[in-house]
């Protein structure tokens, strides 16, 4: 049939996704079950960590009104570990620890194990020997004052809280070495982020339990991650970390005298940028070190072997994470997408190379019809810092796609181009409803991994440096004007979107630059100097690297915040904001909101009362997915085939 683009009815409407799509992740193999956390929208956003034993049964271990998630650093991450026979976590709600047992026979019942209301945990490993579980708390106890963040022991019987080691911004990743003499941490400092500049600690255990910390390696501009000590194979207890020494994040090994070994010096990034705690990019099997890397953000899962050699495991996905292997080395599981499947727990037999789909994110099954395939692209772009040439920027472009419509003769697409969030993160090509609702309608996608973005080595990652604002911008507009150049985009139907920085990208673009025709922020900055005064304290020095010191420099944050530059905004936007936002606070949304409508430009606001950074429950998904088509259709003048609920759109006539 033909039908204009924007108009084609699609079956992945916002009712499918929000009721098939789930969240995966943080694979566990114990005992011969594979356990995981699933984030529920249908469920208001609950996190419930499930088990599935030999036998295939799945059952969840924690039941509701349990919501398995961290505050730390308000996006958490590292919320629950597992001991033999019990499961810890932390419950959203209060911030404590629980402990479930972990009987796969009759209703589980947690029990609470810390009662220190002021305080948050994340990040725990088990200390058996001294019978306490390390973790990272983030200390809220003092009324105005920033955060306390340290290292602290809790104990098992009584939940008592004792710290272990303080006097630094920042902790993460406590390791423990398998006979329990060493601890090994990282920490950083304002004005740093953990993929700026992290250090690595370690420390003799005393048989008291106390520590006798030494810094090994790392500064300001060294980025390490992931540390752990080798449980098995010929270099059994000695410590390996990530680091981005050689420009990219590579493994590395501790010796005995002299610098680190790299175990593989690759041009791919074996790290990712620590927005969470808990990442999990190589473990230990036996004699080897099963490691998962990126190259231009397309993941290859491998073994890296004792004599220096290594091997590829042939497998489908194309963005793998969340490693983990059983006590054996037989097995592992890891979280695994690709253009053609949803992500899905995966369990991969190290022996003869089977593989098992445990769990998916969306066990929806589609023609591959109405799917879009991505096509990775790479273009030229504005200077850089220093006024260098030659620039380039990259991202996945994915075209209209519906095997029930073609499009009128001589006519281009409406282009939504989206920008994640970070803005040190990455987009990847693995298969995602969201985009697919885009396409599948007749919208053009591009998916920018700006300067800046990750899976790119160091160098790219810090062409942002003092520049957000700048060449994120050039590369979103430079971006769409390459597929218009082909015929792939209309120019007159350009629409921008992203969410927290892609947000803040989205409004600069839109007020410095009059290449957009619409845009939708979700949770976005609008304001540079109030995000600096008014943010939670993981992200309260970001903008320092990002923009300049503030408020030295308060001037450039200034001149490169959107509301500045409203008189130069022309176009209609929209705003979705979740009202218990501590990231980006409603008060960015509705300063832009109401300097439009001063203005008389088109522009709608939509809030959800109950949502934080980043929308969790179902009815909010969906109805954020439906306007925003609602409002690029009255916009761009097409009738979307949905049956939507409309919304004001101030300024816009009927």
């Amino acid at each position: 049939m033909t039908a204009d683009y924007g108009t084609w009815k699609s079956p992945i409407t916002s009712d499918l996704i929000v009721a098939e799509m789930i969240g995966v992740g943080s694979p566990i193999l114990a005992a011969g079950a594979t356990y995981w956390l699933e984030a529920r929208p249908r469920e208001a956003g609950r996190n419930v960590i499930v088990r599935r034993d030999a036998s295939g049964q799945v059952q969840d271990m924690t039941p509701p009104p349990f919501n398995v998630r961290s505050r730390v650093h308000e996006y958490g991450g590292g919320s629950w570990w597992l001991d033999g026979g019990d499961i810890y976590f932390c419950h959203f709600a209060d911030q404590q620890i629980y402990v479930v047992g972990n009987n796969p026979e009759g209703q589980p019942s947690p029990r609470q194990l810390t009662h220190a209301p002021s305080l948050r945990f994340a990040d725990g490993i088990m200390d058996h020997q001294r019978q306490r579980l390390v973790c990272i708390v983030e200390d809220h106890s003092i009324e105005g004052q920033e955060a306390q963040n340290y290292l602290a022991a809790v104990n098992l019987a009584d939940g008592a809280v004792n710290v272990l080691h303080r006097g630094h911004d920042f902790y993460a990743s406590p390791t423990l070495s398998p006979d329990g003499t060493h601890l090994a941490w990282i920490t950083w400092d304002h004005p740093n982020m953990p993929w700026d500049g992290t250090e690595l600690w370690q420390a003799s255990v005393t048989s008291h339990g106390t520590l006798l910390p030494v810094k090994i390696t790392g500064s300001r501009t060294e980025a390490i991650q992931q540390p752990r000590y080798a449980s098995s194979g010929p270099h059994k207890g000695t410590l390996h970390f990530i680091s981005d020494r050689s420009g990219w994040w590579n493994l590395y090994r501790l010796q005995v005298s002299g610098p680190a070994q790299n175990l593989w010096p690759l041009a791919a990034e074996f790290g990712v940028p620590q927005w969470n705690f808990g990442p999990s990019n190589y473990q230990f099997v036996g004699q080897d070190i099963l490691c998962c890397y990126s190259s231009n953000c397309t993941s290859q899962l491998a073994l890296l072997h004792p004599n220096g050699r290594h091997t590829v495991i042939g497998q489908p996905y194309t963005d793998i994470g969340g490693i983990h292997a059983s006590a054996d080395g037989r097995r592992c599981a890891f979280i695994g997408a690709s253009a053609t499947s949803f992500s899905a727990v995966i369990e991969l037999d190290l022996a003869t190379g089977s593989q098992q789909r445990l769990k998916a994110s969306c066990d929806l099954v589609l023609d591959p019809g109405y799917y879009s395939q991505p096509q990775a692209i790479t273009y030229a772009t504005g200077p850089g810092p220093g006024n260098t040439e030659g620039e380039v920027a990259h991202g996945f472009y994915y075209p209209p796609t519906n095997k029930d419509f073609t499009a009128p003769p001589d006519s281009a697409p409406p282009l939504v181009v989206e920008l994640h969030g970070g803005p040190t993160s990455a987009t990847y090509s693995g298969l995602n409803l969201r985009k697919q609702f885009w396409t599948s309608r007749g919208f053009a996608v591009l998916d920018v991994n700006y300067r800046g973005s990750s899976g790119y080595g160091r160098a790219y990652r810090d062409k942002l440096q003092r520049q957000w604002g700048i060449v994120d911008v050039d590369d979103t507009v430079y971006g769409a004007q390459y597929l218009v150049d082909q015929g792939l985009a209309d120019p007159q139907r350009l629409a921008i979107k992203g969410g927290s920085a892609g947000g803040y990208t989205t409004l600069a673009a839109l007020a410095l630059r009059n290449t957009f025709k619409a845009g939708a922020s979700y949770y976005g900055v609008g304001d540079l100097e109030a995000l600096a005064k008014d943010t939670h304290k993981f992200e309260a020095r970001y903008l320092d690297g990002l923009i300049g010191a503030y408020p030295q420099e308060m001037q450039v944050y200034k001149d490169r915040s959107p509301i500045s530059h409203i008189d130069q905004l022309t176009c209609p936007v929209i705003f979705f904001q979740g009202l218990e936002d501590k990231v980006v606070p409603p008060n960015q949304a509705e300063a832009m909101v109401a300097a439009l409508d001063r203005k008389g430009i088109a522009v709608a606001y939509v809030t959800f009362a109950e949502e934080q950074h980043g929308f969790r429950q179902a009815a909010n998904i969906k109805r954020a997915l439906d306007l925003e088509l609602f409002f690029y259709g009255r916009v761009f003048g097409f009738t979307p085939a949905d049956p939507i609920e409309p919304i004001t759109i101030l300024n816009l006539p009927n």
